[in-house]
């Protein structure tokens, strides 16, 4: 499989045209993964432009593409986002790592009632900043022609209001249904909320069950919020069909 890179900004390079890698993405193309000139690499840019060339010239501040191929691959929908609550050490950047590798959509980060880690307004954009990175950098390796949004820190409250227009699960050890017992119809965005280490809050369960979310479990074993996430991911995945 060819090696994959991301452009700077959106891209309408179409077959025959040349597109450069720069900066920190020409570096790592041409000093870590050491691309060759003639070398078959292909070229993203995140919004769905996902381009396939050979390199015409390599060196750490710039590489040059010649596309050969254009594909514009259309973005998931319905879709599939996850509402992580922050979490301490980085177990809430491995979920958000895996999830974007299993195919999410977008990242919600939740500051919870129990989340140890806090995000206070001056380190909130910071924080969301971090995740984007681990999302770019998770969709580059898994080869996504869509890199997943990252918003913009919610509380519960504005958690429970995404019930109104999308499917909100709460992954709840204590559930009666379990999560395959419930029907994805695929017809509205899935929001797969995930509490911090310590579980989410009665009251926070409270306030999610009355705006309309539904409660579930993965089986039988209490996950780690850095789990919890990516499995119930591929379980809604297959249940779409995506997988």
């Amino acid at each position: 499989m060819a090696l994959h890179f991301l452009l700077p900004d959106e891209s309408s390079a179409l077959p025959g045209d040349a597109v450069a890698l720069t900066g920190a993405e020409a570096h790592h193309a041409a000093a870590v993964r050491r691309v060759r000139v003639g070398e078959e690499v292909t070229v993203g840019d995140g919004r769905g432009t996902w381009l396939t060339g050979e390199c015409e010239a390599v060196t750490p501040r710039e590489v040059v593409v010649r596309v050969t191929a254009r594909t514009d691959v259309p973005a998931a929908s319905p879709r599939i986002l996850l509402a992580q609550a922050l979490a301490k050490g980085d177990r809430d950047e491995l979920a958000v790592q895996a999830a974007t590798e299993l195919g999410v959509d977008e990242i919600i980060p939740w500051q919870s009632a129990r989340s140890v880690s806090r995000w206070n307004a001056a380190k909130a954009e910071k924080g969301r900043a971090r995740w984007a990175s681990i999302v770019r950098e998770a969709a580059k390796q898994a080869h996504r022609a869509w890199i997943p949004d990252v918003a913009t820190l919610e509380t519960t409250s504005t958690l429970a209001a995404r019930a109104s227009a999308s499917r909100v699960i709460v992954l709840e050890p204590t559930a009666e249904l379990r999560l395959t017992a419930l029907t994805i119809d695929g017809t509205r965005d899935v929001v797969l909320v995930v509490g911090p280490e310590g579980g989410i809050a009665p009251d926070e369960l409270e306030a999610l069950r009355n705006a309309g979310a539904e409660p579930a479990r993965l089986g039988g074993t209490v996950l780690r919020t850095s789990t919890a996430g990516p499995a119930a991911l591929a379980v809604v995945s297959a249940a779409m069909h995506r997988w």
